[in-house]
């Protein structure tokens, strides 16, 4: 079996398409696979379905029930914020210790051939009053996907994520770098090449928009 935290350089880079992508995979090999978002926000029973726990368990071939919802991400909060912010606006105060009261029992629990364990923001993003969630990857001391995005100063953005995983100890299994829909973007190819020189013997995939092939060298 192996567990794998899902991290980002940066905010919407791609994390929960990459994760699925990962998954859908994992599942045309044979493996078993399980996932976990641990904390969602921006989160709307409407669109559950849109939803990044709900992209999470279409990947995994599960039926979106209350159930399933609970299970993948019991953390949901309605305001599209940091989840340390959305979660003062609803009264409520999140700290390490429930993401920690969230994550290991699963951990502990899983069986399945690939566990994915997606975060929420960047590496450095507040993830609880008390942590950021390079604080969540350490005390659960994952080996991480790092996705990072192919926007202006997505290269950096990337590139100071890898080595803050790294001052931390962290192993980083491959680095996706996610295409970016703005057509303004910067040249992709030429920006994944950037992010490989830079990464050392890290593997550096391209991720182009509506293309998943990429994943397979993940699994």
């Amino acid at each position: 079996m192996r567990t794998v935290f899902i991290a980002g350089s940066h905010t919407d880079v791609g994390k929960t398409w990459a994760a699925c992508a990962i998954l859908k995979a994992a599942r045309a090999k044979g493996w078993s696979v399980a996932a976990l978002k641990p904390v969602v926000t921006g989160y709307l029973p409407s669109v559950a379905v849109t939803s990044d726990p709900g992209r999470l368990l279409a990947a995994l071939g599960r039926d979106l029930t209350a159930g399933a919802l609970e299970a993948m991400s019991p953390l949901r909060f309605e305001a599209a914020l940091s989840p340390p912010m959305a979660a003062r606006l609803e009264g409520r105060t999140l700290t390490l210790a429930d993401l920690l009261a969230v994550c290991r029992p699963v951990l502990a629990a899983q069986t399945a051939d690939l566990l994915l364990v997606e975060g929420a923001g960047g590496v450095m993003s507040p993830l609880a009053e008390d942590a950021t969630g390079l604080d969540l990857q350490l005390a659960l001391g994952l080996p991480t996907i790092l996705v990072g995005g192919s926007y202006l100063g997505g290269v950096s953005h990337t590139l100071t994520a890898l080595e803050v995983l790294r001052a931390r100890g962290l192993a980083v299994l491959g680095i996706v770098v996610s295409q970016s829909a703005d057509p303004d973007a910067p040249d992709f190819p030429q920006t994944v090449a950037a992010v490989a020189q830079f990464a050392g013997d890290v593997p550096v995939l391209a991720a182009p928009r509506h293309d998943e092939t990429w994943a397979s060298a993940l699994v």
